[in-house]
């Protein structure tokens, strides 16, 4: 590769801080799983379409795969392994296990961290909230109502503590 096609970038993911140098074109869902190695975060549709690859980005939550990864230079990323406290897990992702909110666990991740990002935002959404929070991803095993139980469960988890 051409060396002056190579971007130098600065990303804070989970807390760490990293110095990479990729191509203007690379997404950063190809930084996050192949240059970061974590793969938590998955590629579904590559299209913006499933949420597959949601994570959050200074407090929003955007598809990497529409992202380029020039386009997070100095930005803060929170991925779905840097929402457990070591052996304990966040609570959405407590709730999803506990309520039944996964099956096949592909868009687990990316509905996670929406239901993360929602929650961070209003603490007791209703069901029409969380419906509208989690729009963009899609999952292919339930019809949502697990994962609406989930996410139900969490905020009301997170508000005792």
């Amino acid at each position: 590769m051409r060396g002056d096609l190579v971007k130098q970038i600065k990303l804070t993911v989970n807390g760490r801080s990293y110095e990479l140098s990729v191509p203007p074109w690379e997404t950063l869902l190809k930084v996050i799983r192949e240059d970061l190695g974590l793969t938590g975060t998955k590629e579904g549709c590559g299209l913006g379409e499933c949420g597959a690859c949601t994570v959050i980005m200074d407090g929003k939550v955007v598809n990497s795969c529409l992202v380029l990864a020039v386009e997070a230079d100095g930005k803060k990323l929170t991925t779905i392994e840097g929402l457990a406290d070591r052996d304990k897990l966040h609570p959405v992702q407590q709730a999803f296990v506990d309520q039944g909110g996964l099956q096949c666990g592909f868009c687990t991740p990316g509905m996670i961290m929406s239901a993360k990002a929602l929650l961070d935002e209003k603490s007791a959404p209703t069901e029409e909230e969380i419906r509208r929070g989690i729009a963009g991803n899609m999952c292919r095993c339930t019809g949502y109502t697990k994962i609406i139980e989930s996410i139900t469960a969490a905020a009301k988890n997170m508000g005792k503590s």
